[in-house]
């Protein structure tokens, strides 16, 4: 194959696969690269399996959600600057507009019986999801026990001290690089995800080939100009907000805080939640617990990105803090501009560093973060499990503080007895059963509804 390769399959083609990809990608990354990888490497054989999987590593090394970064960086492969754009705004779009007009729904008639008895059946279903994310990553990640002691001291740093979670990866990534330089092994090999099983494509088999495209040749010229127009699309609507309106607005303030959480969020959705649910229900009180339990509910049986839940908490932030707007109007600019912030640093980060990602290929530093990452990204989802299932099993909290920590303990007179029991099945249906993801979200929401229609209580007192 030569350089001009790419040029074998028509943008229009490309425009139609990258649209079926963004339709089919439900159930969170692991479930969008498997997609990926059946469409473009065994489907089409546009990239061969080793780069695809060397374009997945370079994109777990980012902040951001993995999966939409790997559609941009293959759609700039084949396509240059533009396929990377058209990949990646359309791996959005679906879930963009499904949120969104779930969130309206959810605002105009969240607390009307039927929808709000759904949304307590779907809460059990997404704790159990959430589990199952733990012990998926644990698995992948936990091998050894310098792993195991960074999960554990990450979830005591969230879940005790409540340590800002920048901190604790920062930190990770600290601990794991140094252990290269003190000469230990403890971290080396990454944490990504395997690669398929069955028939291996070779690159040379395929439409890109083994050779670079002349347009991926690194390119400080290109790579700074491009940089350049990306960092005014992402700071240029929150700088102005802050001028205009004040640092104290809630637009400048959902704009400021997903903006630096584009930067900080490394290890997959679960973990970004991990944030979000810090900041955005302790720190900014946008949402309530049992909200962002709806959020992710929403995010998990809708196509696109799981990460497009923070639109959802940025809609319902503007809808609460409406200034000068009417609510609903202002909950949709909030949930646009949380989705502007959230997603359009992760093509800076593919157009500045894939050019000059073969610099980061065997170098023992990055590697080692990165596996320290994926170890605290273990404990960082089991605070967020452990803090939604107190949150859904119980009513009210208590807080102690006691030499610097600050625990949340559950009364445990306030059990939630309807929530229990069906978190109780959903988890026998899930690890006993093997139901999948999706019917089992839609099982619990249905048996909410059917659990309040036969008791005639109201959902609103359980949730």
């Amino acid at each position: 194959m030569t350089a001009d390769a790419p040029r074998h399959v028509a943008f229009a083609e490309a425009v139609r696969v990258w649209a079926r990809v963004a339709s089919l990608s439900f159930g969170g990354p692991a479930g969008q690269i498997a997609v990926m990888h059946r469409i473009l490497v065994e489907e089409k054989r546009w990239i061969g399996e080793q780069r695809f999987l060397y374009a997945l590593n370079y994109c777990m090394l980012l902040p951001g959600p993995e999966a939409q970064q790997l559609a941009i960086y293959i759609g700039w492969l084949m396509h240059r600057t533009l396929g990377g754009v058209v990949a990646g705004l359309l791996f959005v779009l679906p879930g963009f507009v499904s949120i969104m007009g779930l969130s309206v729904l959810y605002a105009l008639f969240g607390q009307v019986g039927p929808v709000a008895a759904l949304f307590f059946g779907l809460k059990a279903a997404v704790l159990v999801v959430v589990i199952q994310a733990v012990l998926r990553v644990g698995r992948r990640s936990l091998r050894g026990a310098a792993r195991l002691l960074v999960a554990v001291a990450a979830f005591l740093a969230l879940f005790v001290f409540k340590a800002p979670f920048p901190v604790v990866i920062v930190t990770a990534a600290l601990v794991g690089a140094a252990s290269t330089f003190l000469g230990s092994s403890a971290f080396a090999g990454g944490a990504g995800h395997a690669a398929a099983a069955g028939e291996q494509v070779a690159d040379a088999d395929t439409v890109l080939g083994e050779a670079i495209p002349d347009h991926a040749r690194p390119n400080l010229r290109w790579s700074l100009s491009i940089s350049t127009v990306l960092l005014v699309l992402w700071w240029a609507p929150t700088l102005a907000l802050g001028l205009l309106f004040g640092w104290d607005n809630v637009f400048s303030q959902i704009a400021l805080f997903f903006s630096k959480m584009a930067v900080v969020t490394f290890g997959g959705a679960y973990a970004v939640l991990a944030y979000v649910a810090q900041e955005a229900v302790q720190t900014y009180g946008w949402v309530s617990a049992g909200e962002m339990l709806d959020g992710l509910g929403m995010a998990e049986t809708t196509p696109g990105p799981l990460i497009i839940v923070t639109q959802f908490v940025g809609f319902l932030a503007a809808l609460r803090h409406a200034t000068g707007l009417p609510p609903l109007w202002s909950a949709v600019l909030g949930g646009v501009l949380t989705t502007w912030v959230t997603f359009t640093p992760c093509f800076l980060w593919i157009f500045l560093g894939a050019p000059f990602v073969e610099a980061l290929r065997g170098a023992k530093a990055v590697t080692a973060a990165l596996s320290a990452i994926g170890a605290a990204v273990v404990g960082v989802i089991m605070n967020l499990a452990v803090w939604f299932a107190l949150h859904v099993l119980f009513s009210r909290m208590e807080l102690v503080r006691s030499f610097g920590a600050r625990l949340e303990f559950p009364d445990v007179s306030s059990i939630n007895v309807p929530s229990s029991v069906l978190t109780l099945a959903a988890a026998a249906a899930a690890f006993r059963f093997k139901i999948g993801m999706i019917p089992l979200l839609l099982a619990c929401s249905a048996l909410g509804v059917v659990y309040f229609l036969l008791t005639g209580a109201s959902p609103a007192a359980h949730l």
